[in-house]
């Protein structure tokens, strides 16, 4: 696939740190971290960024090879399913511990993966003195790494070396091409929508939910341009994914989402928009993916002429960051309004990509600081002096201000709403940084 981004897994014996690791990676408290082994008992995964590379990271349970508890039989078999969706593999192990007979027998099976490994030595805080991870060149694994997950300590090294084992960037599809990513909750009717759409069995359609698996990819051509549909696995709550296969479902599901021009979340007419609808539609929007929804099933919930626009006015009150979200209210079953989906994309796709003239993005700013002005801070004015469009997919604003750090997040909002009616930018998420300049400065021509 096309610019996916890769998987690394963190995977170890419990209590070696994997937890404080992964948060160490994030630069954030992500995972629940504890001096009690098995806390992590489900695998966690997190957007990481290093040296402008993004890729995956997975917190894994701790392996515990040979114990026939069934809470310890389900970590070890999540933490292997980790290993075979790896493009990277970080074995952690004890540096004040030294060897373990449970790090020996995880060695043997990491060592027959094929997948590149690096063998991590944490907790060892008195760095470059401490040389206790030469210990660990017993493990048949190559160079023990040393790290202090706690302080920090040997990670940069460690994240530089992650870098050069993942594999090679894939180039990005070419611009005419769209890739739609249908996304929503199990049976929500998404393979039935793609089939209906192609008017053939493209993927599987069950009455159990989960059967999507893996991402399954169909194209043709609509409009001149080439659209590729994603039909991936149901994204289910973190606390409701107990099988190492569903697990993986869903984080190729939000890989997916990040790789997607244009986000179609399906809900059931018959539920209503639930959290988890919700959370899907943030990830997509927070992604910087277009976004139209679908409302399926529309041929079982009996209405009259009100029925969408309450349905869209309760939407938009509960999620007013999402009210320009086209929504279409349809039935894979009967194939009502199915192709409507195509005209919406492509509309959401192309504004995306829109791009606005400077000249006008500075004549909107000065309507709307006018109209008004941003609050003083301590008595100080507050002035936005310009702004320019610096990107695209999504559509990208920076304004630059006396005193950038003193701008609050609803005079932002503000802004992004006035943008919004100047310019439309309906299913896409639009994105407004504030940056300082001097004095003097004047808008660019």
């Amino acid at each position: 696939m096309s610019g996916q981004l890769p998987v690394v897994a963190v995977v170890g014996r419990p209590n070696v740190g994997k937890s404080t690791f992964f948060n160490r990676v994030l630069g954030r408290r992500d995972a629940i971290v504890d001096e009690h082994p098995g806390v992590t008992r489900d695998r966690h995964f997190a957007l990481a960024d290093w040296a402008g590379r993004s890729f995956f990271i997975v917190d894994t349970g701790g392996v515990i090879e040979g114990s026939d508890e069934p809470l310890d039989r389900l970590i070890r078999s999540q933490a292997l399913a980790a290993v075979e969706e790896a493009d990277v593999i970080v074995f952690l192990v004890d540096g004040r511990d030294g060897v373990h007979p449970q790090d020996e027998r995880i060695a043997d099976i990491l060592r027959g993966t094929g997948r590149p490994l690096l063998l991590v030595v944490n907790k060892l805080d008195n760095l470059p003195a401490d040389a206790a991870r030469h210990d660990f060149w017993r493990l048949g694994l190559g160079d023990p790494l040393p790290v202090s997950a706690i302080s920090g300590k040997g990670s940069g090294d460690i994240l530089d070396r992650i870098l050069a084992a993942l594999p090679e960037r894939t180039e990005a599809p070419p611009p005419e091409d769209l890739r739609i990513a249908v996304v929503g909750k199990p049976n929500v009717g998404k393979s039935s929508f793609v089939n209906r759409l192609f008017g053939e069995e493209r993927v599987i359609v069950s009455p159990v939910p989960g059967t999507t698996r893996d991402p399954v990819d169909s194209t043709f051509v609509y409009e001149g341009k080439r659209l590729t549909f994603i039909d991936t696995a149901g994204l289910r709550r973190h606390s409701q994914i107990n099988e190492s296969i569903e697990y993986y479902s869903s984080l190729r599901a939000h890989r997916v989402i990040r790789e997607a021009d244009v986000c179609l979340v399906l809900v059931d007419a018959t539920e209503g928009v639930t959290h988890q609808d919700m959370k899907i539609m943030e990830a997509a929007w927070e992604a910087g993916c277009g976004l139209v929804m679908g409302v399926n099933k529309w041929d079982l919930v009996e209405k009259d002429h009100k029925t969408a626009p309450d349905f869209e006015k309760a939407f938009q009150a509960r999620a007013p960051f999402l009210a320009e979200v086209p929504i279409f209210f349809l039935s894979a079953l009967t194939g009502l309004r199915v192709r409507k989906a195509l005209d919406l994309l492509l509309a959401v796709a192309e504004q995306r990509r829109r791009r606005i003239p400077t000249h006008e993005v500075n004549e909107t700013l000065e309507e709307l600081t006018r109209h008004q002005p941003a609050p003083h801070s301590r008595g100080r004015p507050v002035r936005l002096r310009y702004g320019s469009q610096v990107d695209t997919e999504p559509p990208t604003f920076v304004v630059f201000s006396n005193l950038p750090e003193e701008i609050p997040q609803n005079y932002v909002r503000y802004l992004q709403n006035g943008f919004r009616a100047a310019w439309g930018f309906a299913g896409v998420p639009l994105r407004i940084r504030i940056r300082g300049s001097s004095q003097g400065r004047r808008a660019p021509s």
